[in-house]
């Protein structure tokens, strides 16, 4: 498999997702996240003092305050960009037919959090909302934090077939288009991306099943 190093660095001010209401953040959108164990280090990480603003969205911090973005937020951004090129014959990602089971099972990022690293002080960004009802149109004013263009992500991906990192890239260079966070159709998020490294891993063999659960009996039979 293949691993590469990435900085990513924002061209427009990323608007966080998370709900600042806790009941809100834990009933919706924290479901989204792939485990319990997920669910509750998501609503953990947007701090007690959040029940201030509830109608706003803001980033998750780590244990030192840092905001981060969470491992499967990429992942969704991947998804969403080979969604979009997998129509333009051109592309690479337009040979991926099942695609999103192609980026959850042999794609992934390896750090579970990826700090934000500051190019100035967050900020906030206020919008009206419009929607078509059976009522007539609605107007709700949507209220996010956000992060400084010039800001920077550093991850890593890992590529469990070696020919997926070509669409990566591919994925990755959409960026400049279409980028992270809320309210991407209006440009919020741009980013451009470079390369730090890259290497090629070799998966080592753990040895058959048997011998491993014959091991675990005679540790526990010892214990």
């Amino acid at each position: 498999m293949k691993k590469m190093r990435v900085r990513v660095t924002l061209t427009e001010e990323m608007l966080g997702t998370a709900s600042n209401n806790p009941n809100i953040h834990s009933e919706f959108i924290a479901s989204k996240a792939p485990d319990a164990q997920s669910r509750a280090e998501e609503i953990a990480s947007i701090g007690a003092e959040a029940e201030m603003e509830k109608a706003m969205t803001v980033f998750p911090r780590n244990e030192k305050g840092e905001p981060i973005v969470w491992d499967y937020q990429l992942k969704g951004f991947m998804k969403d960009a080979c969604g979009m090129l997998r129509k333009i014959k051109e592309k690479e990602s337009s040979k991926l037919k099942a695609y999103k089971k192609e980026i959850d099972g042999l794609i992934f990022i390896e750090e579970r959090q990826i700090p934000i690293v500051l190019a100035g002080d967050i900020g906030d960004c206020q919008r009206p909302l419009r929607a078509q009802t059976m009522q007539g149109e609605r107007v709700t004013l949507a209220n996010s934090e956000t992060i400084p263009a010039g800001s920077t992500l550093e991850f890593t991906v890992v590529c469990f077939d070696d020919k997926d990192m070509k669409l990566v890239c591919e994925w990755l260079d959409y960026g400049v288009w279409r980028g992270l966070g809320q309210w991407r159709n209006s440009g919020k998020g741009k980013f451009t991306w470079e390369k730090l490294s890259e290497e090629t891993v070799k998966v080592k063999r753990q040895g058959n099943s048997q011998e491993a659960h014959r091991l675990a009996k005679a540790k526990i039979s010892s214990a």
